[in-house]
Order: structure tokens, then C-alpha cells, then sequence
């Protein structure tokens, strides 16, 4: 497309431009889509493709042209940035001065653009990066945990009475004042006395039961009970004991690990190693980033683009109550520049270092999630299928990972 671009005002950070498109050019524009649309449209008296060219554009004229001036638009706008070579923060705002078949498209764009950044050497930043020592009395904690999570029973005889740590299973009739009520009945419930899982102070009272004793325990209702009116009722529980289960010992061998999905014991704990140095590592990696980007934002001046301003502004806001946006309007205003500024700055450092995203680090960082989240394999999947903007959330989070670990590789380190 032949187009005279004119640079009309540059103010701060907003830039004007005058596009002028002669009109050749656009009638050339309008009779490729006549051509176009005559082998596609069908009229009543016509044959396939046998529309003439005027009464399509009797019939469809002033959609055609809105068609065409918007692809122009689009088209010559673009190309005007590129030229000009302008980054652009925000949408550009277009206003038609004159337009219309048989004349010239003349038009301005306003745009904001980014800042220039003069970056400080990265090597000034100072932070601290943190390594984490697991302690093997830790590793064997967790497994001493995991161990009691899986825990077997192996059956009492009749005669045994039920201790601290025994499952007991039993059936039960509840009444409140000698009257039965609604959800006033249970069959075969289980509990391990002592978890005190059930109702508090519940599991105390059926210490010392023996298989088919009927015991009444009494207790108050919870103040989580679904009905609302019986909370805090005192209750008796007319509970007829079905079996008593005594918990084995869990052995914590190679047979164990295994079960669990190690290969073995030594395997476990260095899995259980990990686990527990990922945890730590998330919270300290998370100082150390706030720490570098502080130092990003005080050591840099910017002047910040408005619009990329209000429109952080806005995202902060939206999930806010009307009076709560308002209370902390200086505060949210703060908290949107330092992010904006952090982003140009980050940004900046990218286009300088030509660090990229490619789509193959996107695919193996979806691949690692599925991984580590057996059995929804395919949840995890259809998620980032059916959702385009987890997908940019993602390729941003790894962005900013690459970025900062570029930072970290030139900073002062202890």
C-alpha cells in the first residue's frame, strides 16, 4: 500500500502521525473484494459466480467500503510503528479526518510509547541467594508422617478392649432431650481414637469398649453442625460397637518406599529431600526476586506511560467493593507504576540480552506439570488446550524466570 506518513507532534511520550491513503489505492482495495464476492454471493435471477460486479456493490456497497477501510486501517497503522519505529504502549487512538469513495483516506494516530531505559550495570545489584542443608532427623520426620498415614489395622479379639490409636467401627442412634432427629443416625463408622476426628470428645469415651458393647456417649453437637438450631445440643449417642482394629507397626523398608512410588528406601528420602528443600527454596527465591527487583526500580527514573497506568490500575481494582477502590486509591495507583516500571525495566534488560521465549521451553514446562500431577494427566492438559491465556501466563512467568536468572548470573551473589 502506497502511504505518506508525517510525523505531526512528539510530546513526552505521545507521538502523532498523519497517514494519508491516496485513493487509487483504495478503490484498487474495493474492486479485489467486488471480484472476490462475485464468485461467492448468490442472488435470486443469477447464476453462480454470474453477479455483476455494480449490483453486488448496489447491494452490499457501504458494507464492502467498511470493510476495506477497516483492513487499511489496520494495515497502515501497523506499518506507519514499524516504520517510525515506535513501541507502542496501548492501543493507538485513530481519528478519520476525511474518507469516502472517491477521495483519499487521511487519518492521524496518537500513541503513547514506552520510555527509553538507560539501564545501570546489572553487576551493581547485590542479594543474597539461599541454600538450603535438609537434615536427615527431618527426612525421617516426614517419613515417620507418611508412615502413619498409611497405616494398617489388624483386628482385635472379642475380648480386647479398645485403647488410644485403635480403629473402632460402630453403628449409632443420636437423641437430643430422648428425641430422635433428622441425620440422627450412622452405620459403620470408623474412627481412630484419639484423632479426635469425629466430634470433640467423642473418641475418650469409647476407650476401654469391647466388640458388640453398646455404649452411650454424650456429647454437644459442633458449632459446623449442618442444622443450625441443634449446635451445641447436648446429645446422646447410643453407639452398638461392630469390631475393634489394633494399628500394625509400618515397617519403613524397601517394600514401603516402594508402595508409595519410590524405587526404594534411599530413593524416598531423597525425594522426601527434595520436596521439603523445593519448599524452603520457593519462599527464599521469592526474597532474593523481591530484593533485585527493588533494587530495579529505585535505581532507575522513568516516565510511565498513563494508559498503561490506569489500565494496571483498573486490573487491581476490578474484584475491589466500590469504597474499598476508593480508600486505597493513592495506594493501588503506587502499587500499578511500580509494576509497570518493573516491567519496562525487566523488558528492556530482555531486548538488550535477546532473551526469548521459544515454543519448545513452553511445551517442556506444560510436560514437567504433567508429570508432577499423576492421574490428571489429561485435566492438565485440556486446561492449557482450552485457555490461550493460561498458555501467555505461563510463556510470561518463564519470561520473567529467564530474566532474573540472567540478573542473578551478573549480580553480586552471597
Amino acid at each position: 500500500i502506497f502511504m505518506k506518513v508525517k510525523v505531526t507532534s512528539q510530546k513526552g511520550l505521545k507521538t502523532c502521525l498523519s497517514i494519508i491513503v491516496d485513493k487509487e489505492t483504495i478503490q484498487k482495495k474495493l474492486e479485489e473484494k467486488l471480484n472476490d464476492l462475485k464468485t461467492k454471493v448468490q442472488l435470486k435471477g443469477f447464476g453462480p459466480g454470474k453477479v455483476p460486479p455494480k449490483v453486488i456493490k448496489d447491494q452490499f456497497g457501504k458494507a464492502i467500503y467498511g470493510e476495506v477501510i477497516d483492513g487499511i486501517l489496520k494495515e497502515t497503522s501497523t506499518k506507519a510503528i514499524q516504520d517510525k519505529k515506535l513501541k507502542v504502549a496501548g492501543q493507538p487512538k485513530i481519528d478519520l479526518k476525511t474518507f469516502g469513495e472517491g477521495k483519499d483516506l487521511d487519518y492521524t494516530i496518537e500513541v503513547e510509547t514506552l520510555p527509553d531505559v538507560k539501564l545501570k550495570p546489572l553487576e551493581n545489584i547485590k542479594t543474597i541467594s539461599y541454600e538450603i542443608l535438609v537434615d536427615e532427623s527431618i527426612v525421617k520426620k516426614r517419613i515417620d508422617e507418611i508412615a502413619k498415614n498409611q497405616q494398617d489395622f489388624s483386628e482385635k479379639s472379642e475380648n480386647e478392649k479398645a485403647e488410644k490409636g485403635d480403629m473402632v467401627s460402630f453403628d449409632y442412634e443420636a437423641k437430643i432431650e430422648g428425641k430422635n432427629f433428622e441425620g440422627g443416625q450412622g452405620k459403620s463408622i470408623q474412627i481412630v481414637l484419639g484423632r479426635d476426628l469425629f466430634i470433640k470428645g467423642f473418641d475418650d469415651q469409647l476407650i476401654g469398649v469391647k466388640k458388640n458393647d453398646n455404649k452411650i456417649v454424650t456429647v454437644k453437637l459442633p458449632e459446623n453442625y449442618p442444622k443450625k438450631d441443634l449446635v451445641n445440643k447436648k446429645t446422646e449417642f447410643n453407639c452398638k460397637i461392630q469390631y475393634l482394629k489394633k494399628p500394625i507397626k509400618t515397617k519403613i523398608d524397601n517394600e514401603f518406599a516402594k508402595k508409595i512410588g519410590a524405587k526404594d528406601l534411599e530413593d524416598l528420602k531423597s525425594l522426601i529431600k527434595k520436596q521439603i528443600s523445593d519448599e524452603y527454596k520457593k519462599s527464599l527465591d521469592s526474597i532474593t526476586k523481591k530484593d533485585i527487583l527493588d533494587q530495579l526500580e529505585t535505581g532507575h527514573t522513568l516516565t510511565l506511560p498513563q494508559n498503561l497506568v490506569d489500565h494496571e490500575t483498573k486490573m487491581i481494582i476490578q474484584n475491589l467493593k466500590k469504597e474499598d477502590a476508593e480508600k486505597h486509591k493513592v495506594e493501588n495507583v503506587k502499587i500499578a507504576k511500580s509494576r509497570i516500571k518493573i516491567g519496562i525495566i525487566l523488558n528492556q534488560i530482555a531486548e538488550k540480552n535477546n532473551l526469548i521465549i521459544k515454543e519448545d521451553e513452553i511445551k517442556s514446562e506444560i510436560e514437567k506439570q504433567v508429570r508432577n500431577m499423576p492421574g490428571q494427566e489429561k485435566m492438565v492438559m485440556e486446561y492449557y488446550q482450552k485457555n490461550p491465556s493460561a498458555i501467555a501466563s505461563l510463556k510470561g512467568a518463564l519470561f520473567e524466570e529467564k530474566i532474573l536468572n540472567l540478573i542473578k548470573s551478573k549480580s553480586k551473589l552471597t
